[in-house]
């Protein structure tokens, strides 16, 4: 991103503040995301410009009517048309908030209309990488399954398909402890498909399939996408969370097409799945009820959520607590259960672990359970990324210091930091 270049760092402003462009996020075919942060204001919150990007400009003859629009309209076209989404859904937790919007005037090829979002943490891709090939817990699957089919309600309520579901644009929140979708772009409201190309490949329903195709080819679709894209999507999701492995080819195969139901068994007998030891079968028919090749058989977002399966208390494994960063400081095996008996003892151990606490920022809460206070096993977090530390109490478990706050500890006894 360019821009009003002060020192090392490239400035922005937006919405009245000057805005440090910290690191690249990630790009496509119209935009690029940046991680910033706001000038002179340490207490604020960093947050993601999605900057849609003009090409630079090419000399030629002039456009024939009827030609596709230049690349400069599709990225006007791409920021009204996200911008306008984001503002239709916005206050849903599940949805990455919007900001704001400017445009920055400092860019290479003229200037550029910018999404000002807040900044969200790690992805279900990245999760999926972590959990070599094992798949993950049954209490993220169902924390992300909740979550986003909370977020698809919403916005098919709304009349809005979001059509590129996928574990790249399903990130976790460590603010509010919740997973959120993003990446508008190719959002479309129902009955008013713009983009006949929609979908990424692995994830992409066979109506949308069908209609790309056709599209490629030339030649009109009688079938229309709706919302039930979506759930085709999300239901590969959970596939592969479930399973550890990227199900594009499996997705892709002729088999898959004649009986996806037998591969989705398949799956959930193996024995080198992780979950297989836990009974899936809420599960495993949620997934299936979301993968119906008619669209008209397949679930609603809504229908999904009265699933037995959201019915069953799972319980977060520590790998998931130091995977998903939280505002709060959980510290392990600091006391003893005897030690909790005792008031006069109890208030001076509160005290203690409060000073303690206060080295690494404002307490705002501290909770000792006196009853099931938690036990378990202290376990490193080997992310250099988000800078690990020991803890110095004894015993007590690790966290990580980011961005002045401290996140999570698996298990056990609660202190609240302010941010």
């Amino acid at each position: 991103m360019s821009g009003c270049v002060w020192g090392a760092a490239p400035l922005l402003e937006a919405l009245g503040r000057l805005w440090e462009v910290q690191a690249p996020l990630g790009s496509g075919s119209s935009a690029s995301v940046y991680r910033v942060r706001c000038c002179g204001d340490p207490r604020a919150p960093p947050g993601a410009v999605k900057e849609f990007v003009p090409p630079p400009p090419r000399l030629g003859p002039a456009r024939r009517p009827g030609a596709r629009p230049p690349a400069a309209d599709c990225a006007e076209y791409g920021f009204r048309k996200e911008r306008a989404a984001l503002e239709s859904l916005r206050g849903h937790r599940n949805i990455v908030t919007l900001y704001g919007v400017f445009t920055n005037h400092y860019s290479a090829n003229g200037p550029s209309r910018c999404l000002l979002l807040e900044l969200l943490d790690i992805s279900v891709s990245e999760l999926l990488l972590h959990s070599s090939n094992q798949g993950c817990s049954m209490w993220m699957i169902q924390h992300c399954a909740r979550d986003v089919l909370e977020a698809l309600a919403f916005l098919h309520h709304k009349g809005y398909v979001h059509a590129d579901l996928k574990p790249r644009n399903i990130l976790w929140s460590a603010e509010e402890e919740c997973f959120k979708l993003i990446d508008f772009g190719l959002s479309f409201k129902e009955g008013n498909q713009d983009v006949k190309y929609i979908q990424t490949d692995g994830y992409r329903a066979p109506e949308a399939e069908l209609q790309n195709c056709l599209a490629q080819a030339g030649l009109p679709s009688e079938t229309e996408c709706t919302s039930a894209v979506d759930l085709w999507s999300l239901g590969i999701v959970l596939l592969e969370m479930f399973s550890g492995m990227k199900l594009k080819h499996t997705v892709q195969s002729q088999e898959w097409k004649t009986n996806s139901s037998a591969i989705i068994d398949r799956i959930f007998a193996s024995e080198g799945v992780v979950n297989s030891a836990i009974p899936t079968y809420h599960l495993r028919d949620l997934i299936k009820s979301m993968l119906h090749c008619d669209q008209g058989k397949r679930a609603s977002a809504e229908k999904a959520l009265c699933s037995p399966f959201f019915s069953i208390p799972f319980a977060p494994h520590i790998e998931d607590l130091v995977m998903l960063p939280t505002p709060v400081l959980r510290l392990l095996n600091v006391l003893s259960d005897a030690s909790l008996q005792c008031e006069e003892e109890y208030e001076d151990i509160l005290e203690d672990i409060r000073e303690e606490c206060q080295k690494y920022g404002p307490v705002v809460s501290l909770l000792i359970p006196k009853e099931n206070p938690g036990k378990g096993q202290v376990h490193h977090d080997k992310w250099p990324d988000y800078g690990v530390h020991q803890g110095v109490l004894p015993e007590a478990s690790l966290f990580r210091l980011e961005e002045g706050k401290c996140h999570l500890l698996p298990a056990g006894h609660v202190a609240r930091l302010g941010l």
